[in-house]
Order: structure tokens, then sequence, then C-alpha cells
């Protein structure tokens, strides 16, 4: 019998992804969005030209859209909550809205899930920021890009949770209930803190996705900021790694575990760095203008990957070259289509 998934935030970035994926690989996938965030309407169309997904428009922080959604699909097997307001800066202008998508939403589709899908798996895309500025783990400059002085392997799920920023924290209390779901009502869910996911279909934006942006400014030739020294460090995760996570937390996860989802100390790379990297394959220099640091911006963040690997075998597969390459000829290939989604 064919299983059955919902992804709320499905014709987003990381939606788009897992619709394609789960489709091919004999799912039937209800793809569930809003359609407001930049780009979303072209891969909302471009996946009702697919077989196995079915499309509905509708908003999580509507009780009678998800409930709507969930009685049209029927038996569900597994939900993919992808639904957010992604950026941080967004959030400090506009905590309501924030907390309506992220957190409410959230609540939503959970509530919708025990009614009507107890039995199903629920995925929920956390994220890093749950741990705060780090500020008590010193910070050191090695090889022209700043490091963590005590953590060689980066963030754990031990490190202690501190929310910082009203996305940190609509995020962090999502992320909590998401968990106790599990603890109370028996709910198959899993927690899935992630660090900077990128790949193909991101419409990438100044304050959010910021690897696709440098990829899209770089190939368009916009005009771009590099907040603070450049020297700031992220772990790269391609957005397909990600997705090989969710299919083990379904497939074998314990309910109401939580996992680190980053690319790890191997796949670390400096603002500067990817810009070093895009003039190369671009076989031009990219031109950048710097800028003042911005509120809360951490120096490095990389994830300590050892439990998603010890319990389920998972380990980031594409390294940062192959994906940056990757990434920046579907920006060419797709320039007039990003251009397209910019001027809406």
């Amino acid at each position: 019998m064919q299983r059955k998934m919902i992804v709320t935030g499905g014709a987003g970035f990381i939606g788009y992804h897992a619709a394609v994926h789960y489709a091919r690989a004999g799912w039937h996938v209800t793809v569930f969005d809003d359609l407001s965030r930049r780009g979303s309407g072209i891969n909302f169309d471009a996946l009702g030209e697919l077989p196995n997904v079915d499309r509905i428009r509708g908003d999580v922080r509507s009780r009678d859209d998800l409930a709507k959604a969930f009685r049209a699909v029927g038996e569900v097997d597994a939900v993919l909550h992808l639904a957010a307001q992604v950026a941080v800066t967004t959030s400090v202008v506009d905590p309501r809205h924030d907390f309506d998508v992220n957190a409410f939403g959230t609540f939503n589709t959970l509530e919708a899930t025990r009614e009507h899908a107890p039995g199903a798996s629920f995925v929920y895309a956390s994220t890093n920021k749950v741990y705060g500025g780090l500020e008590h783990h010193h910070v050191v400059e090695r090889d022209g890009r700043w490091d963590f002085a005590d953590l060689s392997l980066g963030v754990s799920e031990a490190e202690p949770l501190d929310f910082h920023s009203p996305y940190g924290c609509s995020k962090g209390s999502a992320d909590q209930y998401v968990r106790d779901y599990s603890r109370i009502y028996g709910l198959r869910s899993f927690v899935v803190r992630q660090s900077c996911i990128y790949g193909t279909h991101q419409f990438g934006v100044e304050d959010q996705g910021w690897v696709a942006w440098f990829a899209i400014a770089a190939v368009l030739g916009l005009p771009t900021s590099i907040y603070g020294d450049g020297k700031q460090v992220r772990d790269l995760l391609w957005v397909e790694d990600l997705l090989a996570l969710y299919d083990a937390c379904i497939e074998r996860g314990e309910p109401g575990a939580i996992y680190n989802a980053g690319g790890g100390p191997g796949n670390r790379c400096s603002i500067l760095e990817l810009v070093d990297m895009l003039g190369d394959i671009l076989g031009r220099d990219v031109s950048y203008e710097m800028s003042d640091w911005r509120p809360g911006d951490q120096r490095v963040f990389y994830s300590d990957n050892a439990k998603a690997a010890g319990e389920l075998g998972w380990r980031p597969c594409v390294g940062v070259q192959e994906g940056v390459h990757q990434l920046t000829s579907w920006v060419r290939e797709n320039a007039d289509a990003i251009r397209a989604a910019r001027a809406s």
C-alpha cells in the first residue's frame, strides 16, 4: 500500500526537494504551502508536473486549513513540518508574525497530526539558533577564519538551550513542543536542529539562505555586503544529505529523539572562502562591500553530528566544493526565473 506524507512549507527550498525525493521513492506526497515565500510559486508550479504529488494552498496558522488538508489526504503516514518564518532580522521587525508562524503554526500542525494521524512520523525542521550565541565558548582565529577554541567536533545536542531573538524563541519553543508531544501524547516525533542547509531551488536573500544568496548575487552581478569581517564560519549541509537524515528518522528513529544536522567540522566554510570559491568557479572576481557586524551574528558555528552518526548511521556525503559547484550551475541555468522571482 502506498504511504502518504504531508509536507508543510512544501513549496519552499527544503520542502520542494523533500516532495521530489519522497515522490520518487514511491510515497504519495501532499504539499501544503501558503506561497508567501519568494520563489515558492515557481516551486509550487513545478511540483504540479510530478506524479504522486498533490498541492494544497493553506496556512499553518489556520486550524481549519490543516484539518481540511489532513482529511483530504486520509491515512497519513508521515508529516514533515518545514513551514516557517525563517529570518532572524524579520523576526525582530515583526515578532508577532514570527511567533504566529513558527510557534503557533507548529502547535497547530502537532494538534492536527495528533487528531487526524496519531501514528504518523512527525519530523520538525528546527535550528541551531536554539543554542543561542554560545558566548561561553572561547573563539579564536585560525587560518584566516574563526574557530572554537574548545570544541573540535562542534556543538552537540548536550549544549544547553539558550534562545536568542524572537526567531530563536519561536523556533525553540516549537522545538520543545515537538519533543514533548512524544513524551505526553506518544507522537512519533523527531526534532532536527539544522545548520546551514543549501542547494538548488533555493531563492536565497541577504538575511536568509546566505550561500544561495551569494551564488545568485555573484552570477547575476547584484550588489552584496559582507557583514562583520567575513571570517565567520558555518558548516554547510547539502539538502539531499539532510533528506537522508529525515529518511533515517522516519524509518528507524527512536520517537522523541533530537538530532543536530549540519555539515560538521569537515564542511566548514567562511564567508570570504565562499566568495573566493565562487570567483574561481565563475572565472572572475566577485565584488562585495564590507559592512558592520549585525546583532547576534555568531563568529562560528558547526555541528557535532556524532549522535545521528551513532544512532542512525547518518553522515554528510556531499562536500562544500561539489555542492557549491552544483548550486552555481543551477543559478546559471535558471537565471531568468530567479530574476523574475526577485521582481515579484
